[in-house]
């Protein structure tokens, strides 16, 4: 991440902030347009007289001032308006955030059927709805089990939600064990309380343990581990993977609704925002049905 000074750097260097001032600091150069003594009457000029030009004088120009002359004023200049630092930050992180949503539209719209209608992505809610929210998780990401209160909140008060499993294990072998587990019980139809049970689960991500969560929700444990040997468990995990690649996604939870993406686990009253254009969006044939 950048820091303040090299925000700053960035952007007087793209603006030219620093020639400016000192330009202004080292004094006007031009010639000034005066009234001639010899025009004066009574002590006013004579407005018919013709005006007397005077040189400015021998005032440094930008390009006789040596560097730590420039450096010496851009930095006293800053010292005396310090506010001008968070400005500069907030006006490039905002062009920074436009850009990136910028985008990730365009990705989003290239990757659409992979994103949203994945026919082997577990699904919840509603399956027949076009207002749908996309989830990039690992089972041993903290952020992710934070925000799992949230996202059932979500389902439960939006009844014309679809919402779309992304296995994304990022975090070693422990996560990739537990995607391929909850994947292997689509087979016997209980992927969902699996997925839920995984992410409230405490203690360590052996076989041992998953297959304990696994039974306590009603899975053959044994059926299980067989069907985690499945291969095209581990395409599917690669596959979102390279997804996740295409979409700059590099930490989870990231989430994908409509044209935009979502990173982090934020307060649901985002979420809900996010939910609510899409819906209008739709509503207003702006937005791209993903059934």
């Amino acid at each position: 991440m950048e820091t303040y000074c090299t925000l700053l750097a960035r952007t007087l260097a793209a603006t030219g902030l620093a020639l400016g001032l000192a330009f202004a600091a080292a004094g006007p150069a031009q010639a000034e347009i005066v009234c001639d003594p010899e025009s004066i009457e009574d002590g006013r000029c004579d407005p018919e007289a013709p005006a007397k030009t005077v040189d400015g004088g021998d005032a440094a120009s930008v390009g006789d001032l040596p560097v730590d002359a420039i450096r010496q004023i851009v930095r006293d200049y800053l010292l005396e308006q310090p506010e001008l630092l968070i400005e500069v930050q907030q006006a490039l992180q905002a062009k920074r955030d436009a850009q990136a949503a910028a985008e990730a539209q365009q990705v989003i719209q290239l990757f659409r059927d992979e994103i949203f209608a994945d026919p082997e992505a577990p699904v919840a809610g509603n399956p027949e709805c076009a207002i749908v929210l996309v989830e990039f998780f690992d089972y041993r990401c903290g952020y992710c089990r934070r925000v799992k209160p949230t996202l059932e909140t979500l389902l439960a008060e939006n009844d014309d939600l679809r919402f779309v499993f992304k296995e994304f294990p990022i975090l070693g072998p422990e996560s990739t064990l537990a995607a391929r587990a909850a994947l292997a019980s689509r087979a016997q139809g209980l992927y969902e309380p699996f997925h839920w049970a995984l992410l409230g689960a405490d203690g360590p991500f052996d076989l041992d343990h998953i297959l304990e969560v696994a039974r306590s929700v009603g899975l053959d444990d044994e059926r299980l581990a067989r069907d985690m040997e499945d291969p095209a468990i581990d395409t599917l995990i690669d596959r979102n993977a390279d997804l996740a690649s295409a979409l700059g996604v590099r930490g989870t939870p990231a989430f994908v609704i409509g044209d935009r993406m979502i990173r982090g686990a934020l307060p649901i009253a985002q979420f809900r925002t996010a939910i609510a254009d899409a819906r209008q969006a739709l509503e207003d044939g702006a937005g791209t049905s993903t059934q």
